[in-house]
């Protein structure tokens, strides 16, 4: 409901803005994708192999004893070894990925071959080329996944650096810089640096996480901007005392909601409002809120979403199901809920 009212062109993206890339073995979305998934293929083999429902139900329940228990164990040990697994290239890391699957599942394999006394049960050519198989579709998956939400992160620094070139914004501000020249020489000259390093964050590579302190500096450069138009009728109240300046987020997320609620909060109304920032840790989760005031005969209410779905979007690039992003509309309040995993620099 709240975005710019702008009218954005989309360009085309490049689906190899985001970079190749193994997936996060221990985010909890890639583990159930990896799970149903290979059920799912099981599945599938199980029902070739049969010529019944009955044997079909007995070679399922059988073949998924053996599978799990793999498979459990490899999403284990990829998880323990990512770090050093992401830090391969590409094509090297799903090598060893494939690597440690079928190694793991031949070990589990042949122990439940020892413990039972069922030799066959013990891995054969057939089983490696199922793992083997396997594997490669579920590596497939995951980078073919990563190509299509891609394009999520060119839009956006391509949108907000539209929204920066925005007439009203940098003509504003660049009068705003003018007026201060001889009375505010210093103010002035804080005002073109911000200026410059937003141009400059918006042209930058934003196909990596970038850290909460980074993202948090840009959003105050950004409002200090908005400030010398709107001079007293913008309040921002920060409450970052129990933020964690060193986890990663996506970058250029946080500025389109503020942006948002300049717009939608700030701009129609009569009399000043305020912004309230909150950013805090808790449980292993980063929560970022921003509320901001509604207008709910406001002029400004004709956005399309445009910037919370890409911001959907990358959260689920990035984080799986780890991620969410709300929003919440009071009496007389606009609000932005995101939960994110803290996760710092590997």
């Amino acid at each position: 409901m709240q975005d710019t009212a702008q009218n954005r062109i989309m360009p085309k993206t490049d689906a190899t803005d985001y970079p190749d890339r193994l997936p996060d073995f221990c985010n909890l979305g890639v583990m159930l994708r990896i799970v149903f998934g290979v059920e799912g293929m099981l599945g599938v083999t199980v029902w070739l192999q049969a010529t019944d429902y009955k044997e079909m139900s007995h070679l399922f329940v059988a073949d998924s004893m053996v599978v799990q228990t793999a498979l459990l164990l490899i999403l284990f040990l990829l998880c323990l070894l990512f770090r050093p697994l992401s830090r391969l290239p590409y094509s090297t890391g799903a090598m060893a990925v494939t690597a440690i699957a079928v190694c793991t599942a031949g070990l589990v394999m042949y122990g439940m071959s020892r413990v039972f006394l069922d030799r066959h049960m013990a891995m054969t050519m057939r089983e490696l080329l199922n793992v083997t198989g396997m594997s490669v579709i579920m590596l497939a998956y995951f980078y073919l996944r990563g190509k299509v939400l891609s394009p999520a992160l060119t839009e956006a620094r391509l949108q907000a650096l539209q929204a920066r070139i925005r007439p009203h914004f940098l003509f504003n501000s660049l009068n705003a810089v003018l007026s201060l020249v001889r009375s505010e020489p210093e103010r002035a000259e804080r005002a073109l640096e911000n200026l410059s390093e937003l141009f400059r964050v918006m042209m930058a590579d934003s196909r990596n996480l970038s850290t909460l302190a980074d993202e948090v500096d840009l959003c105050r450069q950004y409002l200090e901007l908005e400030a010398l138009r709107l001079g007293d009728r913008l309040q921002v109240a920060w409450h970052v005392d129990k933020m964690p300046p060193a986890v990663l987020v996506p970058p250029l997320m946080m500025q389109p909601l503020l942006e948002n609620a300049v717009y939608h909060g700030i701009e129609p109304a009569t009399q000043a409002g305020e912004i309230h920032i909150n950013i805090y840790q808790s449980s292993g989760q980063l929560h970022i809120v921003i509320r901001n005031p509604y207008q709910h005969n406001g002029r400004h209410h004709a956005g399309n979403k445009m910037a919370l779905n890409n911001i959907k979007k990358r959260l689920l690039l990035h984080f799986d199901v780890e991620a969410s992003l709300r929003t919440q509309i009071g009496d007389n309040f606009y609000q932005v809920h995101i939960s994110l995993p803290c996760r710092t620099v590997p």
